[in-house]
């Protein structure tokens, strides 16, 4: 799916020009050949068996629809209420429903390859599904059937669900400040979090919290428009403005669902939010390509330092695209590399729970420290192709880079692979927290 182009720059043909075989250049040289059929899909490694494309068609239509304003969203800082909209009314939140329970039943692996198709379109929109996409994952492996099936319904009624698990200071490491506390039977959650991705968006909020005197990390899903409940749009990053990333805060809100540690167990939570940024990535790298392909079919304007050939034809541009289009058939083939371990971990019956959180943990880690130098080498090659005229603020295409660069922050690449190297050399298991916090002092 190709992204709507930037504006056209202004400028003839430049009739001067000579071709490779030194004759004078006319305008009959330079007639635009009918756009390139693409034989190959950015999907490498996964069997054609029809069932994608089918499902594909549900949502493509939306996708490209989210593709058209992307770049004037981006641009305006223009919060995606509508985009999200379109997606809840094809009911996109319940891909992974079963069919028998009204969603679509789609694969893991099949589920993450619509996630780098609507990353394409805007990588915004998709990484402000990330927390609902992990919470699905969650609901899905519940052995309570109740729950399960209270929450598959509200998904399937297209409702979504936010995320409210970090703190911004003043909690230790693997500890939480946001509490619980009973009150007529019930109970209420109080707290301050940030990096609350999508919640703005969201129906309901999964929030972490302790319960005095019981150890280990609670899960309390509560209702956004609750009273108690306020967010903030206040995330100032350069890139993803527009994921609803910001502060929430709660006071004494009544929780529906309460999920324990014992009902979470080991669960692979963390490996499935991160898989989804890598989604993300891979969206973004199939933009970079879509976008430099189509700048460069169109450029009439050719360097004096060049080649002299129309720039469609320059080898050295032709490289640098070629270059992009590797790289983005690289990280969807890791990505779906790690979706498909994942998948094949949460299905494995000989594994315990710690073994089944390790692996699915290190193929995660795998993938982010072989991610994202490509993806973010791939975003500034853009500009190696398009030349000075492509910095321009009205083409925005810088935002490749920013999202990327902001992506790639989150759970910093740089731990990934000494936990991997640990765990190759000296058999160490991914360690697990229950919150990011202040560390204690040396």
């Amino acid at each position: 799916m190709a992204l709507p182009s930037v504006s056209p720059r202004v400028g003839g043909v430049p009739t001067e020009a000579v071709p490779a075989g030194g004759a004078a250049a006319g305008l009959e040289d330079h007639q635009a050949p009918p756009p390139p059929r693409h034989l190959i899909k950015l999907t490498p490694g996964v069997p054609a068996d029809g069932g994608y494309d089918g499902l594909a068609e549900v949502f493509r239509p939306v996708f490209a629809r989210i593709a058209e304003g992307a770049r004037e969203r981006d641009a305006g800082r223009i919060l995606p209420y509508e985009p999200v909209g379109w997606l809840n009314q094809v009911r996109f939140g319940a891909v992974r429903v079963p069919v028998a329970d009204g969603g679509y039943g789609a694969s893991l692996i099949d589920t993450f390859r619509l996630l780098i198709e609507l990353a394409e379109a805007d990588s915004q929109v998709a990484h402000l599904l990330r927390s609902h996409v992990g919470f699905v994952e969650s609901v899905l492996l519940l052995e309570d059937g109740g729950t399960r099936r209270r929450w598959t319904e509200r998904f399937v009624s297209g409702q979504l669900v936010g995320n409210a698990y970090t703190e911004r200071g003043g909690n230790a490491l693997g500890r939480l400040n946001s509490v619980l506390r009973g009150h007529d039977g019930a109970w209420l959650v109080s707290g301050d979090k940030y990096y609350c991705t999508g919640t703005i968006f969201a129906d309901w909020v999964a929030v972490t919290a302790e319960r005095p005197g019981v150890a280990g990390r609670h899960i309390a899903v509560v209702p956004t428009q609750h009273s108690g409940v306020r967010i903030f749009d206040d995330w100032d990053g350069f890139g993803q403005q527009l994921t609803g990333t910001g502060s929430t805060t709660f006071r004494d809100v009544p929780v529906d669902t309460l999920l324990t540690p014992s009902q979470l167990g080991a669960h692979p939570e963390s490996a499935v939010f991160q898989l989804v940024l890598l989604a993300v990535q891979a969206g973004i790298s199939r933009a970079v390509l879509a976008d430099t392909r189509n700048e460069v079919q169109q450029r009439t304007r050719a360097f004096s330092t060049g080649t002299g050939v129309p720039v469609r034809n320059d080898p050295q541009v032709l490289q640098v695209v070629g270059e992009i289009s590797a790289a983005a058939f690289t990280v969807d083939a890791v990505v779906l590399a790690a979706v498909a371990e994942l998948e094949s971990a949460l299905s494995a019956p000989g594994l315990t729970p710690a073994e089944r959180y390790a692996v699915c943990e290190l193929a995660a880690n795998r993938a982010q420290a072989a991610v994202q130098p490509i993806v973010l080498e791939a975003a500034g090659k853009l500009f190696d192709g398009l030349g000075a005229s492509s910095t321009a603020r009205g083409c925005n295409l810088d935002r490749h880079w920013r999202n990327a660069r902001t992506v790639a922050t989150h759970n910093p690449a740089m731990y990934k692979a000494r936990i991997v190297g640990d765990y190759e050399v000296n058999g160490v298991a991914p360690r697990r927290l229950d919150a990011v916090g202040d560390a204690a002092p040396a």
